[in-house]
């Protein structure tokens, strides 16, 4: 009989049960004078006692304004330094940060303050061309328990002030009574129907996440970070942020938002040695047209996660940008977020293959999503993660949270997987992207992994479509290479003979650009909800 598939990760190193205030004063203590924060478009580069000296004004400003423990304080902005001051400051008072998405639109916004009874909220003037202030002061009346707005441009100095006010006794005070196990983050998921629902999280959730992806990377004091993907997100904030206070590396900002050449800018001449992103912000480094004359010799390692990554990308990222200790990682946020993780000696088809074996002190299991029957191995079913970074649950939503875990403890991802016999984890797929066409049950991946292979193929996601005859029926979206052109007589031809029939993609539609989260995640779903109109309309 097949062995199950399930793996219990490592017990060593042991937890960290401890705030991230106490786990800063360590690093602190270690590494003073190393670089901390440094933020190139604002001028900014903070030491590692200078950063605790800065998140100490902050933090005895949140106490001068009156914020108690458990106190919710929204952060709406891109990627800055005061976004990374407010992360351990809130922290350092026993605050709740609520990360709000800067892509975030007036309805959205609105609920994510009324639903998470956020006290106070930081935000930047604007982003991009959209005007904070006018949504803000357009949703202000509908949230109840928002007693205050600080809009950073403007605020930031009176607050530093108020701070200069404060005691330094009174703050001490506060982080002497705080517990590791307390909520300190409510991330909102990025629900593709209905309102997001706010993940919550404690100092040894994300603490340990931090660390122990760190760990997996080889980060020590020498180590200096590249953060393009944004703080709001568990990638920026927990990944990025916590991975280096934690081994006393050092946070580099490239920008406010995502610019692939600002990025490799940043990369030559802060001598990065990690470097982050979704695999679309990689092929955009790749593809800039002057990557050639960036010095990107002092990377080694980074992550890529977010989205499956094509071999041909993988292989470039490793050879050209000088990463062949580059990682996956794959988690969520009610997981704080990574499960799983490949190492940085791992060989590139385990790399592209794969999304690495577990974390130390969590567990993972792939079920049959209609029994809860553990599966046997190479047998796709729902993985599933238990143990330490498994969330609070949903903020002020107990039946969402009993959906989600259940009753022995166990975070129900909804996605598809499989072990193999040395315990790596394959994701297939997402339950709801899983096609089944007259009865067989086809995993996109698979088939964007082969589409991925045509010369002419920059990128390719696969959606499932409602047909009359087969119930689904495969769809292929393709962006073609610059400058190339595609048919779908030509894709059609390339999969005859080489994938199964029932595999090939009834339904071609080429592209410029996918719909995208923020993060760089392509969205499915209005993949899906473009084909239904189209094909509604008489279109193929």
């Amino acid at each position: 009989m097949t062995r199950p598939s399930h793996a219990l990760g490592a017990d060593h190193p042991p937890l960290l049960h401890e705030t991230l205030g106490e786990n800063l004063r360590r690093t602190v203590e270690r590494v003073p004078e190393n670089d901390a924060l440094v933020v190139p478009h604002q001028g900014i580069r903070l030491t590692y006692e200078e950063l605790w000296r800065e998140t100490g004004r902050v933090a005895r400003g949140l106490l001068g304004l009156g914020l108690e423990v458990g106190d919710r304080v929204g952060v709406w902005s891109p990627n800055r330094a005061e976004w990374v001051l407010l992360q351990y400051a809130t922290a350092r008072v026993g605050a709740i940060l609520v990360n709000v998405n800067p892509a975030y639109k007036t309805e959205e916004l609105r609920y994510a303050l009324r639903q998470s009874g956020a006290r106070l909220l930081f935000a930047a003037h604007g982003f991009r061309r959209t005007d904070y202030e006018a949504m803000i002061a357009e949703v202000r009346g509908d949230c109840p328990e928002l007693e205050g707005v600080v809009i950073l441009e403007a605020g930031w100095g009176e607050l530093l002030e108020l701070g200069e006010q404060t005691s330094e006794h009174e703050l001490a005070d506060r982080e002497a009574g705080l517990d590791p196990a307390d909520a300190i983050n409510i991330q909102y998921t990025s629900g593709t129907t209905g309102f997001p629902k706010g993940a919550t999280l404690s100092h040894v959730n994300i603490l340990n996440n931090g660390f122990f992806v760190g760990e997996a990377l080889g980060y020590d004091a020498t180590d200096r970070v590249c953060i393009p993907v944004p703080f709001y997100h568990c990638f920026g904030m927990v990944l990025g942020n916590l991975a280096c206070t934690t081994h006393g590396a050092a946070i580099v900002v490239p920008g406010e938002a995502f610019e692939p050449g600002r990025v490799l800018e940043v990369v030559e001449a802060e001598g990065c040695t990690s470097l982050y992103g979704v695999p679309t912000m990689f092929i955009a480094e790749l593809d800039h047209p002057e990557f050639d004359r960036f010095d990107l010799s002092s990377l080694r390692t980074g992550i890529m996660a977010g989205s499956p990554c094509p071999e041909e990308v993988m292989r470039k990222v490793r050879q050209r940008m000088h990463m062949p200790e580059v990682t996956i990682c794959y988690g969520m946020t009610e997981t704080s977020p990574v499960s799983t993780q490949t190492a940085t000696d791992d060989p590139l088809e385990r790399q592209v293959g794969t999304v690495g074996r577990v974390h130390p002190h969590l567990e993972v299991e792939i079920v049959d999503p209609e029994s809860g029957e553990t599966v046997g191995r190479e047998t796709p079913g729902e993985l599933c993660t238990r143990g330490y970074s498994v969330m609070i649950g949903y903020w002020r939503d107990e039946e969402a949270t009993a959906r989600a875990i259940d009753d022995e403890g166990w975070m129900h991802t909804g996605d598809l997987a499989t072990m193999d016999d040395e315990r790596y984890v394959k994701i297939v797929g997402r339950i709801k992207d899983m096609i089944i066409r007259g009865g067989e049950n086809i995993y996109p991946r698979e088939i964007e992994e082969y589409l991925f292979q045509h010369p002419k193929v920059a990128q390719a996601e696969v959606i499932g479509v409602a047909d009359p005859k087969y119930g689904e029926a495969v769809m292929a979206w393709v962006r073609p290479q610059e400058g190339e052109t595609l048919t779908a007589e030509e894709m059609d031809a390339y999969c005859r003979g080489r994938i199964a029939t029932y595999k090939i993609p009834a339904h071609w539609r080429f592209v410029d650009a996918f719909p995208m989260t923020v993060t760089g995640k392509v969205q499915k779903y209005r993949m899906r909800e473009v084909a239904e109109r189209e094909m509604a309309a008489g279109g193929s």
